[in-house]
């Protein structure tokens, strides 16, 4: 392989020193003319590119920002990802992404090794608790989930709790008086909109059951088929995310039911496969790519405060406060829901 260009070859193919070099090239400090010019176009002639994350190791400034999926299979993340990326380059930072899923605390560490600002964890990272407390060294904003994982870190999440009620009315409100909820018990998410689901299933007088799901796609299905094969059968059924609500839908065809003329069907999340029209999943738009902007900026007045400070965010131990931007989610109704038979509206 051929030999990387280094700044020591620019310097010497400029005739001038390695300091004067770097100067040059970041374009701080004074630099005569004279000398920018000659360091510029060795570096042009020699095809140079910055190591950056070399120039990160001498300076606490890298510039850039990790952000850490709990599983980039999830497509509610796109959006999210979006937002954030949106935010993170207009406050100058650039983002390195990563799977919890696949690389867990490592994808942390190799991020943190990069001397990044700070972190972006997006969803609730699996067994993450015992793993992340050191992140707490640098800024930390977690998104899409009601729980801070790291002590301090800032939360910008949905509320998913009224989420699921204003599932439960609008089903009510369609006729619908047997609706089951296929959950995802133990995860954050998950616990907020069971909670949400059956306390305005109480409030509207209508039978609810919670059948434990899951938020993937197969989790949807097994649970749906135990709702479905219920006697009575429930006449909607509300998915803990939009991944388990297209597990449903398979259930039911499996079973040979028609959505919605057999049984009503709503998700959450609404991400861009519920839009399109051969589907038409009822959910719920929970903001995605307004958290991923409002965790940017979040993210960004900390890294502004931890370089004012002269620190990395939680060097004294203290970190920030604890932060919780609570978004308001909104329904979109669309055609996989409709009065159960026989009720007409």
């Amino acid at each position: 392989m051929a030999k990387s260009v280094t700044i020591l070859d620019v310097a010497a193919r400029a005739g001038v020193s390695k300091s004067a070099a770097s100067l040059a090239l970041r374009g701080t400090g004074y630099v005569s003319e004279a000398k920018r010019r000659a360091v510029l176009e060795a570096a042009a002639e020699l095809g140079y590119r910055p190591n950056a994350a070399a120039r990160a190791m001498g300076s606490a400034r890298s510039g850039t920002v990790g952000l850490i999926l709990d599983d980039l299979r999830n497509p509610w993340f796109v959006p999210a990802v979006e937002g954030l990326s949106d935010g993170l380059h207009a406050a100058g930072l650039s983002p390195l992404l990563g799977d919890w899923r696949l690389e867990g605390a490592a994808v942390a560490e190799r991020f943190l090794e990069l001397r990044v600002e700070g972190l972006v964890l997006v969803g609730t990272l699996d067994g993450a608790e015992a793993a992340l407390p050191a992140l707490a060294g640098v800024p930390v904003v977690q998104v899409g989930s009601p729980l801070a994982q790291v002590p301090g870190a800032a939360v910008v999440t949905n509320d998913d709790a009224e989420g699921a009620r204003r599932v439960v009315r609008h089903l009510a409100a369609l006729g619908h008086r047997r609706i089951a909820h296929l959950s995802a018990p133990g995860t954050p998410v998950g616990e907020a909109r069971r909670a949400g689901f059956e306390d305005e299933a109480r409030r509207a007088g209508v039978e609810a059951s919670t059948i434990p799901g899951g938020l993937t796609e197969e989790a949807g299905r097994r649970a749906a088929l135990e709702a479905l094969r219920q006697d009575p059968r429930p006449t909607a059924l509300f998915a803990v995310n939009d991944m388990a609500a297209f597990g449903a839908l398979s259930a039911a065809e499996e079973l040979g039911l028609g959505v919605p003329g057999d049984v009503s069907l709503a998700g959450y999340d609404d991400t861009p496969a519920a839009r399109l029209r051969a589907v038409g999943l009822t959910s719920v738009d929970n903001a995605s790519r307004e958290a991923g902007r409002v965790a940017a900026d979040l993210l960004a007045q900390r890294i502004a405060g931890a370089r004012g400070s002269g620190t990395r965010g939680g060097d004294d131990g203290g970190a920030e406060p604890t932060a919780v931007v609570l978004l308001s989610p909104e329904l979109k109704a669309r055609s996989s829901t409709a009065p159960p038979t026989g009720v007409v509206h």
